[in-house]
């Protein structure tokens, strides 16, 4: 079942992440269907954490998409060569979002392989937000898609995630962060292979 709208339009970020895991990702591009489990998430909130883009109002070109309604991509480049895929969360106004940085590859894996020019599976070619995007197809262009439609969707697939299998740890790459940084916002399933190399 595709997660709908209202599933991201809630107050909460960081419930949002935890229960992102064991959902699935999927895009369609050129008509090329793949996707995956979702095993890494970090969230980000508009209020009270530096780390956010949003953080005290910042408003500009890059994060003007994040005071959308919830269920819109938020794309960007980082190192000028990854690009990042978050979903805005939150009512209109409410900047939040949550980062997806692991996924399970199940569907479409030989074009993932293609796209990321390696000849077999292995966890570089899902493990980590800048991977996965490129396995996917999402690209800078997919910035302000809906979520909830044909290009890139979420799925419940009915798996629920035990408690004690999710590790809560600090954020990634987030120094500049201050005190936020040390957040335990970023959720892994422990068991999974396919989660980021990022300590």
């Amino acid at each position: 079942m595709k997660l709908p709208a209202a599933f991201y339009r809630r107050p909460d970020p960081v419930a949002i992440a935890r229960e992102l895991l064991g959902k699935y990702l999927f895009t369609r591009i050129n008509g090329v269907l793949t996707g995956g489990r979702i095993v890494e998430t970090e969230a980000y909130a508009h209020l009270n954490d530096q780390a956010c883009h949003s953080h005290l109002g910042r408003y500009t070109a890059r994060t003007k998409v994040m005071y959308e309604p919830g269920g819109v991509a938020y794309t960007y480049l980082i190192y000028g060569r990854y690009v990042l895929f978050n979903i805005i969360t939150n009512e209109a106004g409410k900047a939040d979002a949550v980062l997806i940085r692991g996924l399970e590859p199940t569907e479409g894996i030989p074009e993932m392989l293609l796209r990321r020019d390696m000849t077999q599976v292995r966890r570089n070619l899902t493990g980590g937000p800048g991977l996965l995007t490129q396995a996917l197809g999402i690209t800078k262009a997919h910035y302000g898609f809906d979520v909830t439609g044909d290009t890139i969707w979420l799925e419940d697939q009915g798996e629920v995630v035990p408690e004690a299998e999710i590790l809560a740890s600090p954020r990634v790459g987030i120094d500049y962060a201050g005190e936020d940084a040390a957040l335990p916002w970023r959720f892994r399933i422990k068991s999974s292979p396919w989660t980021s190399p990022a300590k």
